[in-house]
């Protein structure tokens, strides 16, 4: 198992980043909690990361908290969800808002969340409930904290590199398409593609 990762990071497209740790480069697929946190490309990165052995392929997903971490291990236990999903979860709320909607049994909450349909809402509520039953919840603001990065990219390029990222959290093209549309007309214009990804993902669940 590769618990952690200390490298250099050296491409970003979320949800996939790339980190070389010393001339091996890793492929890791990250929450957007986790891509709101990362350093500008050139610059180095710690991850703890949870590996997923298939027939087909090795995949390995990093998270910048152990708390994130431990979330998804626990998700990925319910029937039902993926590592896909999971992500997809822990990218559209922060973990302790996932508790406080477990416990208050908030099932439209999660049911905004792509991919997550009725029964997946119910049986992560049931399923999970126990699991956090001793889950400390912190009254932490809900947006990440985006460190400062780079020149911003070109309207163009932010938007279709938020457009791409929903499409890999879940999202049909066109509903990509529409959900970046509706924040672009209707907030202050995001610098970067993470500021827009992130207020994509909070509309949707506050809608």
């Amino acid at each position: 198992m590769i618990g952690r990762i200390r490298g250099v990071l050296l491409d970003k497209q979320a949800p996939d980043i790339l980190v070389d740790v010393q001339g091996v480069c890793y492929e890791i697929q990250v929450p957007m909690s986790t891509v709101y946190q990362l350093p500008p490309l050139g610059q180095g990165v710690e991850l703890h990361t949870h590996l997923v052995v298939r027939e087909d392929a090795h995949l390995l997903y990093g998270f910048f908290s152990l708390q994130e971490r431990h979330m998804f291990r626990s998700l990925i236990k319910v029937s039902g969800v993926g590592p896909k999903m999971a992500l997809a979860i822990l990218s559209g709320m922060a973990v302790d808002e996932f508790v406080r909607t477990v416990r208050t049994n908030d099932l439209a909450a999660l049911t905004r969340m792509p991919g997550v349909g009725r029964k997946t809402a119910e049986r992560l509520v049931v399923e999970m409930k126990d699991r956090l039953a001793e889950w400390s919840v912190t009254e932490t603001a809900m947006a990440p904290v985006i460190n400062s990065a780079p020149a911003a990219p070109s309207d163009r390029q932010m938007t279709q590199d938020a457009e791409t990222a929903l499409v890999a959290l879940g999202y049909k093209p066109q509903e990509a398409t529409r959900i970046i549309a509706q924040v672009l007309k209707g907030s202050d214009k995001p610098v970067r593609s993470e500021d827009l990804i992130r207020l994509a993902l909070r509309s949707v669940a506050q809608s």
